[in-house]
Order: structure tokens, then C-alpha cells, then sequence
């Protein structure tokens, strides 16, 4: 179909205001948060569900491409439109749209906030889980789709583990519910299919959350080691005596640096790894268990530890965390992100081969992660301008990723496979595995019209 005909009947379907085509608005919607660059054909921007609809019917009846995204902070180009088509922007969808607090339930469209979710819950002395690092600017509908996680994912799951129900348009624009807010629904567990998904089998238009009371007490410790294979030790010991802190994250000397650089928290740049451990719950007990932490952290040769004092210090330690990638982010133009996942008790050897791939492609790699659940971020710092680092950095990559499935691990915690991990799926499944995925694509998008060339790579019965 012609651009300026399928640009007509889009203003026709969602009004003239909710479709953008100029070349400003291509360049602003040609990219996410990872190093892909593609235009799309055209922007529309949906204020309800029906709306989403017509457009998918549209472009189904048409054959063109569809790509759901939300504010663009994917991490792996799952939000790019590489084939071209329309992308369908659902941050105007942002509506909380009920607060069933008596069940622990909030019903909210795919374009809220996280953080402006979690803002109004604690109004009422509540607490959506879920707390990815970008919360302030990521989607409900993002994180579903890439089934995010954060710090708090040790005790408290990913978001998948706390989304129930949801309304999801289909490839031929038809409306279907899914789950809801009753557990354990009869039938395939099409919410779970749908976590992670990326966007490749439907959109989400709205969807049914877990909601739970705050805690009566929360402990946050920073921890300072002379050595990351102590911080890692120290995190398996935590786990080892059947503890499950709500957060146990850790950060290199190369982060810890970059962020007392940038936010002037009071890190100690001279140590070479901190480790932050929360704990959350009854207020009886608490002290016990702080001590029992305290503890361990000892026997593994702890050099410092600070216990935050009141909610100002625990807001500082965290700004610290959730800021990490923003302040590596001012020392080179560009970094790209891993966040494969190995078993907790292989952190301190996989960290270490880290380590030797930046040495062997002479390139900086920076290192925060959920240490909790084995998740992994090394940050590999850069300038895509230079051909020769570039194609380094992309080869560390890859090797990194080998190196956690090498460890018994997996290539994604939580950023998803999108484009830039294609190529490890092969790492992880066998040919067989994926066609299997294809048959269930098909079977959701058998003209694979959403968000195509993402998640599955081609095997030779697929093509």
C-alpha cells in the first residue's frame, strides 16, 4: 500500500492528531535504548482499546507490519520497527483504570507508568512489586512484554509473576480477555504465554495486577568488600542459610566510581564491589534477622557495613542503584548491555571471565547486577563511531552470553532477546525448540505481522 494512502486511512481510524509522519517524527521513533536504528512507515498513537483494534484489523487486511511500544527503553531493539510498518505507541493508554484494594488488584492500561503506579498504590499503603532500574519512565505494557524484573525480583519474582489477567488484541483485531483476577484459572495459561512475548503475538490494551500491602519494616544495608569474589560469596552464604532478602545487588568498583562521580552518594571508590541487601517484613524479628545478615557478611571478610538509618538514607543508596547505568553512561558515548543469568553460586567465576573478554578485546566493561538471582549486567563501554571498537564490543558480547549459557545459564534475565540476542538463541535451543516456538507464533500471528524479526531467528523448516 501507498505511504500517503495508509497514512490517510490511519487518521481516518485513530484522527488526524494521534498519527504522525513527518521526518522529526521518524528520527524520534526510530530507535530505543539499544544500538538499532530503523524507521517506520508510520506512528500512530491510540487512546483506547478499539482503537488499537481498528489499526491491527487495518494493517492484517493490508499485510503491513505492527509494532507495539510503549516510552522506548527496551534494551535489546525489541521496540524498533525493522521491517518497516506502522508503530503503534501506547503511552497515551495510561489510565489507572480500577483500584480493587480489597482484592489486591489494580486494572491499569498498558501506557502507565511504573513508578506512577507504584506513587498512587503507596497513597493507600500499597505496593506493586515489580521495580526495573528505568521505573520512572517504563511502561506496565513494556514490562510485560519483556517480562522485567529489578532489584526486587529475588523474593518478589519478575512481572509476569504478578500480571493475572489481561485484554489483548489479536492479529485480526479481534478483543480477547485472558486470566483475571481470579487465581489459578482452568485452561492454558495464556498470560504466561503472553509474559515475554515482546510484542510478537499480540497487544496488550490492558491488564490486571498483584498488588500487596506494604511492608510493617524495612532493614538496607551497603556492604563494602576488597574483593568482588567476597561480595559473591557473601550473596551465596545470604542464600545458604535460607535467607531471601527482598534485594541483593551488587556493583564493581568501575560502577561504584562512575556513580559517586555522578551523584555523590558517599560510595567508597576505593572498594571493589558493594553489596545492597534489604530486607522487608514483620518489624518482629527484623533486628534478629539484620544481625543474622550482619553476620555473615562478616565471615566473608566484609570491610565495612552501613545500615541506613531512616527512609532518607535508604533513598540515597537506592538513587545510587537505579542510577548506575545513567552515570557509566557519561564516560563514553555508548554502551551496550548484557544481562544473561548464571546459577548465584557461579556469579564470582563468570564475573571473572568478564573480566578477561574485556582485557582480550581491549575494551571497558562495567559491572551492576541482580546478584540475588545470578542476573548479570555487564556494561560494555564504547564509541559506536569507531568501526574496529565497535565490532569488538559485539563479539564480547556474544562471548559473554556463551559464557553464561557455559556456566548453566541462559543469554536474557529480563532485557529480552529482541534483535541483538538473535543469534544466541541457538545457544540455548535446539532447531527443534524453535520451530516449536514458530508453530505457537503461528498460531497467535499466522501472517507474523507483529513485531516481525524479533525473539525467534529463522531455522530452515521455519523459512
Amino acid at each position: 500500500m501507498e505511504k500517503d494512502k495508509m497514512i490517510g486511512e490511519l487518521i481516518r481510524l485513530v484522527g488526524r492528531e494521534n498519527v504522525l509522519s513527518s521526518a522529526m517524527h521518524f528520527k524520534l521513533y526510530e530507535y530505543d535504548a539499544s544500538m538499532i536504528r530503523t524507521n517506520p512507515d508510520c506512528i500512530v498513537l491510540p487512546t483506547s482499546t478499539e482503537q488499537v483494534a481498528a489499526v491491527v484489523k487495518f494493517a492484517h487486511d493490508n499485510k503491513i507490519p505492527v509494532v507495539a511500544r510503549g516510552t522506548g527503553t527496551n534494551l535489546s531493539g525489541g521496540s524498533v520497527t525493522v521491517q518497516g510498518g506502522i508503530a503503534v505507541v501506547l503511552t497515551q493508554m495510561n489510565r489507572i483504570i480500577e483500584m480493587d484494594i480489597e482484592n489486591l488488584r489494580v486494572v491499569v492500561q498498558p501506557g502507565v507508568i511504573t513508578l506512577d503506579l507504584k506513587n498512587e498504590l503507596a497513597k493507600h499503603g500499597y505496593l506493586y512489586q515489580p521495580d526495573p532500574a528505568s521505573e520512572k519512565v517504563t511502561t506496565i505494557g513494556g514490562n510485560f512484554g519483556e517480562n522485567a524484573g529489578g532489584p526486587h525480583c529475588l523474593k518478589y519474582g519478575v512481572t509476569s509473576n504478578h500480571v493475572l489477567g489481561a485484554e489483548v488484541v489479536l492479529y485480526d483485531g479481534q478483543v480477547v480477555e485472558v486470566g483475571g483476577k481470579a487465581l489459578d484459572n482452568p485452561g492454558y495459561d495464556l498470560p504466561g504465554i503472553l509474559g515475554a512475548s515482546e510484542g510478537t503475538l499480540g497487544i496488550v490494551t490492558k491488564a490486571t495486577l498483584r498488588i500487596m500491602p506494604k511492608a510493617e519494616a524495612v532493614k538496607t544495608m551497603l556492604c563494602i568488600f576488597n574483593s568482588i569474589e567476597d561480595g559473591g560469596n557473601t550473596v551465596t552464604a545470604i542464600i545458604g542459610e535460607g535467607i531471601i532478602p527482598a534485594t541483593l545487588e551488587m556493583m564493581d568498583s568501575f560502577v561504584i566510581k562512575a556513580v559517586e562521580e555522578a551523584y555523590h552518594i558517599g560510595f567508597p571508590i576505593d572498594a571493589a564491589a558493594i553489596l545492597i541487601i534489604e530486607l522487608d517484613g514483620l518489624k518482629d524479628g527484623m533486628d534478629r534477622l539484620t544481625e543474622r545478615i550482619l553476620a555473615i557478611c562478616r565471615q566473608n571478610n566484609v570491610r565495612e557495613i552501613r545500615v541506613a538509618k531512616d527512609q532518607a538514607e535508604r533513598d540515597k543508596i537506592w538513587v545510587g542503584r537505579k542510577g548506575a547505568f545513567g552515570a557509566v553512561g557519561r564516560l563514553r558515548p555508548n554502551y551496550l548491555v548484557n544481562d544473561g543469568t548464571v546459577p548465584r553460586t557461579r556469579l564470582p567465576e563468570t564475573l571473572v571471565k568478564v573480566v578477561e573478554i574485556g582485557k582480550k578485546y581491549r575494551i571497558l566493561i562495567a559491572n551492576v547486577f541482580h546478584a540475588g538471582d545470578g542476573n548479570l549486567h555487564p556494561l560494555i563501554l564504547f564509541d559506536e563511531r569507531d568501526k574496529d571498537e565497535l565490532e569488538r564490543v559485539h563479539a564480547a558480547a556474544a562471548e559473554i552470553m556463551k559464557v553464561c549459557v557455559d556456566m548453566g545459564g541462559t543469554i536474557s534475565g529480563e532485557h529480552g532477546i529482541g534483535v541483538e540476542k538473535l543469534h544466541g538463541m541457538f545457544l540455548i535451543f535446539s532447531s527443534r525448540d524453535i520451530d516449536a516456538m514458530w508453530k505457537v507464533k503461528a498460531a497467535f500471528d499466522p501472517a507474523n505481522l507483529f513485531n516481525p524479526g524479533k525473539v525467534l531467528p529463522e531455522t530452515e523448516k521455519a523459512a
